[in-house]
C-alpha cells in the first residue's frame, strides 16, 4: 500500500494504538459473565458483542451491495436476549464479526477501491466515511466492554 490515507484507515480499523483491540477485549471473557449486567451497566457483554457484529455487518453490506436492506432501527441492531442463547453463540458471533471486519479491511485496503467516491446507492456516503463509522462505533462499544469487564472484576490489563 502506498496511499498514506488508506494505510491509516486500515490501521484504525485494526485497532490498537490509542484503543484496546477487539481481540484483547474479548480474550478469555468468562462464559458465566457474558450475560451479566452489573449495577450501572446499560448492556450485557452479549448484547454489546451482538450489537457490534450486527452494526459492522450492516455497514459492510451497505458499502458493497445496492440491494442490502438494513435492520429495523434500533431494535434490529440488538439481540433479543441478554444472554447468549447457546454456549456456541458467543464464538459464532466473534467469528462472524471478525469475518466482516476482514472484509471491510480488504475493501478499504484494495487500491482499486475509491475511498472518496460516493456509494452509488447511498445518499452521499463514501467508503472512507463508512470505514471511519465502523472504527468509531467499534471503539465506543469496545470501551463499554472494557468498563463492563472492570465492573465484573474480569479485566486484568
Amino acid at each position: 500500500m502506498t496511499d498514506p490515507v488508506r494505510e491509516q484507515v486500515v490501521a484504525l480499523l485494526k485497532g490498537g494504538n490509542a484503543h484496546v483491540s477487539f481481540d484483547d477485549v474479548m480474550k478469555d471473557f468468562p462464559e458465566d459473565m457474558q450475560g451479566t449486567k452489573p449495577k450501572g451497566a446499560e448492556h450485557t457483554a452479549w448484547q454489546l458483542l451482538e450489537h457490534l457484529r450486527i452494526a459492522t455487518w450492516d455497514i459492510l453490506e451497505f458499502s458493497r451491495k445496492a440491494k442490502h436492506v438494513s435492520p429495523e432501527w434500533p431494535g434490529g441492531y440488538w439481540p433479543k436476549t441478554a444472554k447468549p442463547p447457546s454456549s456456541d453463540a458467543w464464538k459464532k458471533s466473534i467469528t462472524s464479526f471478525k469475518k466482516d471486519m476482514k472484509a471491510m479491511l480488504d475493501l478499504v485496503g484494495n487500491p482499486e477501491t475509491d475511498l472518496h467516491a460516493r456509494i452509488p446507492h447511498g445518499t452521499g456516503q463514501t467508503i472512507f466515511r463508512e470505514a471511519l463509522l465502523v472504527a468509531d462505533h467499534n471503539a465506543y462499544h469496545l470501551g463499554q466492554l472494557v468498563l463492563l469487564r472492570r465492573l465484573l472484576g474480569a479485566w486484568k490489563k
